[in-house]
């Protein structure tokens, strides 16, 4: 089946490294202190504030924005200024990259400069075809479906011949109603689990490297005409 795909799509952090790199942690930690500092909050009443406006807006920045009038240059660009040391680079997951066809894709409610960070830390920038961030999605982040919508628009996607993958399962449910085959790899927190009780989930996985190993030797395998094996 995975010959046919033109485009895989990819969530950057907890999916394409490992959520043990507990990098989100320091993203986390400096949301906070960005509140704090900007609000003049202590930092119990920053940390509150910060996790409101996630379950009221999607984001915390998109709270921000809306209720106090934040640049969201000034906080992307504070949040991800984070140290990428935990990550390292993944040859497993280089290879499958080079070997997989079609076009790959980011599809992050970070920002583009963080994710381009990441690959470069992974050594897998080069087989990227496009970058699409929170600025891209006019700051409505994932599950919003405007995004998916709009990523599939300035790309070109046609969305049943893409798969996504992501370690947040409602995530995967905009993917899946607009045709794209979904593939999830719950990273074991509860929020990576949070929707994974529907029926939008066509693959899970445990491991993004090898999967893809797998994946890319499936489709080559399929490309050799019968009777010529190699012999």
């Amino acid at each position: 089946m995975w010959q046919s795909v033109e485009a895989w799509i990819f969530d950057l952090d907890n999916t394409l490294y490992p959520a043990e790199c507990n990098l989100f942690a320091e993203v986390d930690e400096r949301m906070g202190q960005f509140i704090a500092d900007r609000l003049k909050l202590e930092r119990v009443a920053a940390r509150a504030l910060q996790k409101k406006y996630f379950r009221e807006y999607g984001t915390t920045l998109r709270g921000l924005m809306s209720e106090h009038d934040i640049d969201a240059d000034e906080y992307l660009d504070f949040v991800h200024a984070v140290d990428l040391s935990p990550i390292t680079p993944n040859p497993l997951l280089a290879r499958a990259m080079a070997d997989l066809p079609g076009r790959k894709f980011i599809h992050t409610n970070a920002s583009s400069d963080y994710a381009a960070r990441i690959l470069e830390r992974l050594d897998i920038d080069r087989y990227f075809d496009g970058l699409f961030d929170i600025r891209d999605a006019g700051f409505n982040p994932k599950p919003h479906v405007s995004g998916y919508e709009a990523l599939i628009e300035r790309h070109g996607v046609n969305p049943e011949r893409a798969v996504m993958v992501e370690d947040i399962a409602r995530n995967l449910i905009p993917a899946s109603r607009l045709g794209m085959t979904t593939v999830w790899l719950p990273t074991g927190s509860d929020w990576s689990a949070d929707g994974a009780e529907h029926d939008h989930i066509d693959h899970v996985i445990d491991d993004i490297g090898g999967w893809l190993t797998g994946v890319a030797a499936e489709i080559q395998a399929a490309a050799v005409p019968a009777g010529r094996g190699i012999g």
